[in-house]
């Protein structure tokens, strides 16, 4: 087998169970391989301590499989590990059948995502080794999970960091339908699995929708990046008095306005709007509106480091938006899910855009990602969404 020598005491993230080893900690490699084969890694004495897949394209040039070096990368292996991580979410059964059933690095998976929707399994293979190894994983789920379908969704630039081109497309079984239905909570919705965000739908939010929805009651809600409306559904399943959901593609909005009937919601109550969220909020402001709850569920505004500074801005300025269309009392539910923006950061950010709003604020709820996206202790990378449900405080005028 190919081996990968560490350059001497480049092995303490490794001892540490950290499933990436970057390039700049590599001496040599020591024969040649197909793209995403597995390798040995070695400390510089040529000790045996861990098995990966080799990506020479990328930065992260190892993700490792197993830190046991007699260990056999084989169906055997992935299936052992597909298994794991499927059992792991069998309690969320009874609130969705929708679910992330593999989450890449934190199921020991690097590179690999499977999430379920209904009877249809969507993939997504963004590593060299997750994609080298495909037919095995295929043939794992395959037996592990009856399904109609089960589609690719490979469709994301980060596979071009590993040297590998955009895919997607039926892999198995029959073309799924233009919609999936899905239940949640007990709301039903239509996921796009070929075209919508991610894999179709954001399930990581699952959690914070149903908290949504629990606060609800009586409320006049903004939703913004509402995408196809599920906070702005969970909000009104919760007893909403109005929800405005606002977002800069039309056909994602036709999808709300579908949910909304699909779950025999008043129109009249449940609107949605084409624009930019920003522009959206200033004009609010300017008409004299306001809510009792506003979402900010932005895309991810930092893909690199030297976006950080550009990204914390662009969070300041929506959240400082909000604020000032939030009435006292009111519930603010601010997001991001850019993995690089560290949480410290995004907490400084809301509170200096609540200074800058004259307000008062206090965080009653800190908010992450769904269960089925657990975080690995030996790999914090994995907690990507951070959140706040925030209340601004009704005090005397004059803050």
């Amino acid at each position: 087998m190919v081996r990968v020598i560490l350059k001497k005491n480049r092995e303490d993230a490794l001892i540490r169970h950290h499933p990436w080893i970057f390039s700049g900690a590599i001496e040599r490699v020591e024969g040649e391989l197909p793209v995403g084969a597995t390798v040995t890694v070695c400390n510089a004495a040529g000790k045996s301590l861990a098995l990966g897949a080799y990506s020479p394209a990328s930065q992260i040039r190892v993700r490792l499989w197993s830190f046991d070096p007699q260990d056999l990368i084989d169906k055997r292996f992935f299936k052992y590990r597909l298994q794991a991580a499927i059992e792991a979410r069998k309690d969320l059964a009874a609130s969705s059948n929708a679910q992330r059933l593999v989450f890449s690095e934190a199921d020991s998976l690097p590179g690999l995502i499977v999430d379920r929707y209904a009877d249809v399994v969507v993939c997504q293979f963004l590593s060299a080794g997750a994609d080298y190894h495909k037919p095995l994983i295929l043939e794992c789920l395959q037996e592990l999970l009856p399904c109609r379908s089960i589609y690719e969704r490979s469709d994301v630039s980060t596979r071009s960091k590993e040297g590998l081109n955009e895919s997607s497309g039926l892999l198995i079984g029959e073309e799924p339908p233009e919609h999936v239905l899905i239940r949640e909570n007990g709301l039903s919705y239509q996921v796009n699995i070929r075209e919508g965000h991610k894999t179709g739908f954001y399930l990581d939010q699952r959690d914070n929708r149903a908290m949504v929805a629990s606060l609800s009651g009586g409320r006049e809600v903004l939703n913004c990046f509402s995408y196809t409306g599920g906070f702005g559904l969970a909000a009104m399943a919760g007893g909403a008095k109005s929800v405005i959901n606002i977002d800069s593609s039309e056909q994602s909005l036709q999808m709300a306005s579908n949910n909304a009937a699909l779950n025999n919601m008043d129109s009249e109550c449940f609107s949605v709007m084409a624009a930019d969220v920003p522009s959206s909020l200033r004009e609010m402001q300017n008409a004299q509106q306001s809510f009792d709850l506003i979402v900010l569920d932005p895309p991810k505004f930092i893909d690199n480091k030297q976006q950080i500074d550009r990204g914390a801005r662009a969070y300041k300025d929506i959240n400082l938006q909000a604020f000032k269309l939030l009435r006292p009392g009111g519930l603010l539910f601010t997001f991001s899910c850019s993995g690089l923006m560290p949480d410290r950061l995004f907490q400084k950010i809301v509170a200096d855009a609540a200074l800058d709003a004259q307000c008062q604020a206090q965080i009653i709820h800190q908010l992450t990602q769904a269960s089925d996206h657990p975080v690995s202790l030996n790999f914090p990378e994995a907690a990507y969404l951070k959140g706040f449900c925030i209340r601004k405080v009704n005090t005397a005028d004059g803050y």
